[in-house]
């Protein structure tokens, strides 16, 4: 199959992959996300496609092996912002919400961890998690870069010892924390 002959057919299937991403999504704008992901793979991946084999099938595969390995790193992985208050940093995860008691226990975790570090790694971090860049960090507190990206690591690796040592205690199987 010639690249012209594949991009066509792939262009033919988009409808059905949209409705195949729906459903899987039940959102509009992540189903789209999820149809551009698929055909990004599949124009990437083309060389492994076979010949004169169902491309349909083939693709409802990529678009369904993406959806789940996106669905798995976004239950692992949990997210560290700024509160809205400015009052410290909250933990975010695409999964958790208000009426939920293990969200809202480690979110007062991670905020007690975060706050218990030294005044310099919590100001360091804290400019962090606010999308201050390494150089405005270092020209905001008066020291060099070298300064900001240590104290930055030395938070993080505080951050994760603490963490990991807790929850390992309390839930019997070490949580997945990555700080950035």
């Amino acid at each position: 199959m010639t690249i012209v002959e594949f991009q066509y057919e792939l262009i033919s299937l988009q409808s059905k992959l949209m409705l195949f991403a729906y459903k899987l999504t039940l959102d509009k704008e992540n189903a789209r996300d999820l149809v551009q992901e698929t055909n990004l793979r599949a124009l990437n991946f083309r060389d492994k496609f076979a010949s004169k084999t169902n491309l349909y099938a083939w693709t409802y595969t990529i678009m369904k092996n993406t959806f789940i390995n996106g669905y798995r790193y976004n239950l692992n992985h949990i997210n560290i912002s700024k509160s809205i208050n400015g009052t410290g940093c909250v933990l975010q995860s695409n999964f958790d919400n208000a009426n939920n008691p293990d969200a809202i226990y480690m979110k007062k975790e991670l905020e007690s961890v975060i706050n218990s570090l030294e005044y310099n790694l919590k100001i360091t971090f804290n400019m962090f998690l606010e999308g201050y860049k390494y150089s405005e960090i270092a020209e905001n507190l008066g020291v060099n870069m070298g300064t900001v990206r240590s104290r930055i690591f030395l938070a993080r690796k505080k951050l994760m010892a603490r963490l990991n040592g807790d929850f390992y205690l309390t839930s019997k199987k070490p949580c997945n924390w990555e700080i950035f």
